[in-house]
């Protein structure tokens, strides 16, 4: 977003993007304040890269398997990467002589992310309140494991919205549009550890499935599960982190966009300012925002819609094999697998047709017929709903899968009880929120921004057709 947001300054509104370069970056010559803006991103991320790897050596855990002390491993390593990534980020902005604001939009992008991993793991680890709760209302049926898990997911969402709208806040402050794209750069920047910490989860599942097929000693499959579980956790904050990351990235863009379409000017001192057309009282301002609103509820819909339609394809082809193939129910004969992968593959392609059309067409029909202004704000209302539905879908879905586990590991009845089964409940409404919906709207988001970008230098000749 950074780096867009320099190349929308020289490519459509030099004249525009030229104060506040200078401002950050003092040079001899424009051309070199650009310069150097276009390397800081590039360079954080890289310094965020050999951050990410000395972190991962501070992962370390003993024999114990208590969710505390695994939790505590992993946050050892991220932040360790934040800490390292923020030094060098400092080091980098001293060579560019560029000013020190910049490193406060890079803590604040930093500390946000690290805190909204923080948020997500108490909201969906089974170590703490919320998810003990849910498990604690299974007790009363699936009913109540639904209603109170996805009550704590809408809980949810108010420490990230809080966290990345202080980020922007600070970012604007000290380095304007640029410092909101760098805020959202150093976020991705320790992505190596996140990512690492997101991806090992399906590791331990399968690790655990093992362990139970070579009838292992009972000890090793308490390790694997107590991992499965921490899996769970940071797979639920790695998403998490993607989610902050991606609402800070789209914010970048459409400020991007807000740049070439001539939706705001900059004078020579840095000042932005507006025109009166973007007044949130414009009638074409407010409907733009109304259908940017419904755009990610529809989206998650239909998201949500597909994956029950492939699930009923999947379980069809299941029972015509055992009806069909003699042998199977025995375990004489061997099951057609590659039918039932081809089955999902297809579906899959063939149901993200419709939202993926709806993404790249209602940007462009907003913009075409209600023009930029009214874009602008279809923009903005999309992002701050799409930001908290992804966060109740991702953060429900996890403490639903965690309160399972809860009540696996022993409490409330154990497996196999009443408990067991109305939280089994959840875990299975969660997995599409967390695993699809959840995850795509973080596209959705950034795609929208992008055709908009794209469409910004005809927008800013058509007024539109209303």
């Amino acid at each position: 977003a950074a780096m867009t947001l320099c190349i929308v300054g020289v490519v459509v509104a030099p004249e525009a993007i030229a104060p506040w370069v200078k401002t950050l970056f003092p040079a001899p010559s424009p051309e070199a304040s650009l310069k150097a803006a276009w390397w800081l991103p590039m360079l954080i991320m890289g310094g965020g890269i050999i951050a990410s790897i000395i972190g991962c050596f501070f992962v370390r855990v003993g024999e114990k398997v208590e969710m505390a002390a695994l939790l505590g491993a992993l946050r050892r390593g991220t932040l360790s990467a934040s800490i390292l990534t923020a030094f060098f980020a400092l080091l980098i902005i001293q060579l560019l002589n560029a000013q020190m604001g910049l490193f406060w939009a890079v803590l604040s992008g930093l500390i946000a992310g690290v805190l909204m991993g923080e948020s997500t793991n108490y909201y969906t680890s089974y170590a703490f309140k919320p998810t003990r709760e849910i498990s604690e209302a299974s007790t009363f049926g699936g009913g109540a494991t639904m209603v109170r898990g996805f009550a704590i997911g809408l809980l949810s969402t108010w420490p990230p919205v809080i966290l990345v709208a202080i980020a922007t806040l600070i970012a604007f402050y000290f380095a304007s549009f640029y410092g909101v794209a760098i805020a959202a750069a150093s976020m991705l920047s320790t992505l190596g550890v996140t990512l690492a910490t997101d991806a090992y989860g399906p590791v331990a599942d399968n690790a655990g499935g093992i362990a139970t097929m070579a009838e292992l000693p009972p000890e090793v499959r308490e390790r694997t599960d107590a991992l499965d579980s921490l899996g769970n956790t940071t797979a639920a904050t790695g998403k998490g982190f993607a989610i902050g990351a991606a609402v800070l990235n789209a914010l970048g863009l459409i400020l991007s966009y807000a740049l070439a379409a001539g939706l705001v000017s900059i004078a020579s001192d840095g000042k932005m300012t507006a025109p009166p057309e973007l007044s949130l009282l414009s009638p074409s301002v407010i409907v733009g925002m109304l259908i940017g609103a419904l755009i990610p509820a529809v989206f998650v819909a239909i998201t949500m819609k597909s994956v029950g339609v492939t699930a009923g394809l999947i379980v069809e082809e299941v029972r015509r094999q055992w009806r069909e193939i003699p042998g199977l129910r025995e375990g004489k004969a061997r099951a057609q697998y590659d039918r039932c992968v081809d089955i999902s593959t297809k579906a899959a392609l063939k149901e993200m047709l419709a939202p993926s059309l709806m993404t790249i067409i209602a940007p462009i029909l907003v913009g075409l017929i209600l023009g930029k202004y009214a874009l602008g704000g279809f923009l903005i209302s999309s992002l701050a709903t799409g930001f908290i539905l992804a966060v109740t879908l991702n953060n429900a879905g996890g403490a639903w899968d965690n309160a399972k586990k809860w009540i696996e590991a022993g409490h409330f009845g154990g497996k196999g009880s009443d408990a067991h089964k109305a939280a089994v409940v959840g875990d299975t409404t969660g997995d599409p929120m967390k695993d699809t919906a959840g995850p795509s709207l973080n596209i959705m988001l950034k795609l929208m921004s992008v055709i908009s970008l794209l469409l910004a230098p005809v927008l800013s000749k058509f007024p539109g057709i209303f």
